[in-house]
This record gives structure tokens, C-alpha cells and sequence, in this order.
């Protein structure tokens, strides 16, 4: 009998579940049937399987805020594709809730900023909010012809969360802007979409809410430039907190350093500025949230 130990690398997180629940069965007919059954391969304790979706991520500390939004309007389909095109590990977009229930991808709670148009996102349908062009002020602010910068509707959630599962390197950081945590994870669960998620924000009742529902989910938690770091640190620790951001002013390399000790990541948001960019990666910083990841990119590889 020739005995064949077989590693099985499985790069989509969506077929873990169902492998494992295939082995037993697979197991079963190896031992009523006899290794005879299965002449060159042995299962289980003589296979090892490994479900590598977290080691198949990107981990390169390139977190797109609200896209690639230094090219595309923020928070928009285009800002997204382009953040996967350059191969960022993080994209982070922001959600509301709206009148009719929707979680629609936008940062503020109104479309002033955005648009041409001021709507509340709570006061409104997802349908009447569909039909303003988010694109509005990007176009005005850029000097850019409706040719080069057509017209952008706001996404769902979801629709944003399909898009994230079309690949593997790049996965979603989602920040609550009003209280639809337990929504935004429905819809997570509904699309077996953990794999690809995390969560951003400052709210420790919104983070804490996070590792409630669905305790892998990582979660960024965002600190204020004057916070109490010891304090922070303790905090993240007993919640399960993956990472502390630090508004870029506030970073400095002892905070650093306290928070590598911990055992957290070390994160800072948003910059936008190469210079400091490269001062925080001398501090040691992990992870870097910038509207303009292609500068982040390119300060990386000189390095």
C-alpha cells in the first residue's frame, strides 16, 4: 500500500465550511470500506488539511480610506475597484441606515457634502436616495468633465460586500456612522461574508457590539490624538480589539511601542502627506489609513 500524505490549501474562506463537513463522511467510507478502497491516498490523520483564507489576505498595512479616494469619488464603486486593482489588504467604507432599512455606503448624514442635493440619509428611501449623483462634488473639486467623472450613485452595503468576495487578497474595514451594527452583520452572515470583514470606528458600545455578534471579526478600534493609550490598551485587551488607530497626530513611538508590547497592531488615520507617512513607518506604525494609497504604495517599495 503506498501511504501519500496530502496538504489541501483551500484559497476561498466560503469552501472551509464546506470541506470540513465533506471529511467525516470522506472518513467514514475509508474506514468501512478498507484502505483498499482508496489505494494511494490516506485521509484525516495521515492528511493535512489546511484552510489557509487568512494567510491568503494581503498584509501590507495599506488601508484605502473610503477607497481609492484621492482618484474616484469617495465611497463609490470606482473608489473601491480601484483600491482592489492596487492591491490594498484593507478598503474601509462608512454605512447609515435608511428610512426604509437599507444600509447604504456613505460617510456624513446628509448628501450636501457629496452632491448637489441635501438629503438626510435617515429621513429618506434607499430609492430617493439612489438618484443623487455622490460624484458631484469630486467632479467640481478635481475639474473634471462629466465624460471623465460620470455621474455615481450610493451603493449598498452589499452590493459593496459582493464585490469584496470576487477575490482574496483585499478584504472590507466597515465603520457604523449611526447605529446599524447589528444590520450591517445580518447582512455579513446572509452573504457568509466573515471572512472578508472587519470594523472601524470610536465607539467602544459600536466595537464591542461587533465582537458580540460575531466574535472573529476583527476590529480596528479608532483612538483620538489625546487619548489615553495605557487606558486604550487595557480596553482592547479585555474587548479582544485586533488593533488601536491613532488620529496621526497623536502617534508617537513611545505609544508604538506600548501597543506592539500589548500585542495590538498599531494604526494611524488619515494621512495623506508622504512626508509623514514616512515618519510614521519609522515609528513602527502597522497600518496607514490615506485617501491616496498609490503614494502609500510607492513609499513602501522604497523602503
Amino acid at each position: 500500500m503506498i501511504i501519500k500524505k496530502i496538504k489541501l490549501t483551500i484559497k476561498n474562506p466560503k469552501m472551509v465550511s464546506f470541506v470540513q463537513a465533506l471529511l467525516p463522511y470522506f472518513l467514514l467510507n475509508v474506514l468501512k470500506k478498507g484502505m483498499g478502497y482508496y489505494p494511494i491516498l490516506v485521509i484525516s490523520t495521515l492528511v493535512s488539511c489546511v484552510f489557509s483564507s487568512e494567510s491568503n489576505f494581503a498584509h501590507n498595512g495599506v488601508t484605502a480610506h473610503r477607497g481609492n479616494s484621492e482618484d474616484f469619488p469617495e465611497n463609490t464603486i470606482p473608489a473601491f475597484k480601484s483600491a482592489l486593482s492596487l492591491g490594498v489588504d484593507w478598503i474601509e467604507l462608512d454605512i447609515f441606515k435608511t428610512k426604509d432599512g437599507q444600509i447604504v455606503v456613505t460617510h456624513d448624514a446628509n448628501t450636501s457634502r457629496v452632491s448637489d442635493t441635501d438629503l438626510q440619509i435617515e429621513e429618506k428611501s434607499y430609492e430617493a436616495l439612489k438618484s443623487i449623483d455622490v460624484a458631484h462634488d469630486f467632479r467640481i473639486r478635481k475639474k473634471l468633465s462629466l465624460k471623465e467623472c460620470p455621474p455615481e450613485s450610493m451603493p449598498l452595503l452589499s452590493e459593496i460586500i459582493h464585490l469584496i468576495m470576487e477575490q482574496n487578497k483585499t478584504r472590507l474595514s466597515i465603520q457604523p456612522k449611526s447605529n446599524c451594527v447589528k444590520e450591517a452583520i445580518d447582512i455579513i452572515k446572509k452573504l457568509n461574508a466573515e471572512a472578508w470583514v472587519g470594523f472601524n470606528d470610536g465607539s467602544l458600545s459600536k466595537m464591542k457590539e461587533v465582537k458580540k455578534e460575531v466574535n472573529t471579526i476583527p476590529v480596528f478600534w479608532d483612538r483620538p490624538a489625546d487619548s489615553d493609550i495605557d487606558e486604550d490598551i487595557k480596553i482592547a485587551l479585555k474587548e479582544g480589539f485586533e488593533s488601536i488607530v491613532i488620529n496621526q497626530v497623536g502617534v508617537t513611538k513611545a505609544k508604538v511601542d506600548k501597543v506592539h508590547k500589548a500585542g495590538i497592531e498599531a494604526g494611524a488615520w488619515t494621512v495623506n502627506d508622504p512626508e509623514t507617512m514616512k515618519t510614521l513607518l519609522g515609528m513602527g506604525v502597522d497600518r496607514i489609513y490615506t485617501d491616496d494609497p498609490r503614494a502609500l504604495f510607492k513609499i513602501l517599495e522604497e523602503k
